[in-house]
């Protein structure tokens, strides 16, 4: 965050391996999200305005829930390290899937990193937060991709664009994939506790 142009030559040259990025980095880091909203939302709650009841999910829930966000973060990731690689043909660079993916980690780490706010669930901070790591992500990748990739600025801006449109692909199709898991009643259970 602080050197990217630096970082994102050195993960160029020496990414790490593909099992060691997941085994070291990537199931650590998207557990931040899916740990934080678990315990946000089964010990802390949420209250909905002008009303006096804490709305919390059972355990259970939370827990089938987390699991499954932990897993879509952990395709999203191989997802997006895909696209990035294969996207790469058309821009002249021959990265390996290995460093696509790290780049692809390395991109979302502020968004990762922002699944802390899940311990206090609130819809502003939410917002704030969420607004904050997007920003950060997409400024990592519109800056970074050149540098990463060894392209003009130019073609780079093209590319991230592109690679953008895709993430925001992928993130509908998950909207879509929990929108069917709860028409079928594979969805939360909420607990109801008066202040």
């Amino acid at each position: 965050m602080t050197k990217p142009e630096t970082e994102w030559n050195l993960i160029r040259e020496k990414p790490p391996g593909i099992l060691q990025l997941y085994l070291g980095q990537i199931i650590w880091l998207a557990a931040i999200p899916a740990l934080g909203t678990y315990y946000g939302t089964t010990q802390v709650g949420w209250s909905l305005p002008g009303s006096s009841e804490i709305v919390k999910l059972t355990p259970e829930s939370a827990a089938w829930m987390a699991g499954l966000a932990w897993l879509a973060m952990l395709a999203g990731v191989g997802v997006m390290g895909w696209a990035v690689q294969w996207m790469s043909q058309t821009f002249g660079t021959k990265p390996n899937l290995t460093q696509s993916t790290a780049f692809s980690c390395y991109t979302a780490f502020p968004l990762f990193l922002a699944g802390i706010c899940g311990l206090y669930p609130s819809l502003w901070l939410a917002l704030i937060a969420g607004t904050l790591a997007a920003s950060a992500s997409a400024w990592l990748l519109y800056t970074g991709l050149p540098t990463f990739m060894n392209i003009p600025k130019e073609q780079g801006f093209i590319y991230a664009s592109s690679i953008l449109c895709i993430g925001l692909v992928v993130l509908v199709a998950l909207m879509i994939t929990t929108v069917i898991f709860w028409g079928m009643g594979i969805g939360p259970e909420y607990i109801s506790v008066i202040k």
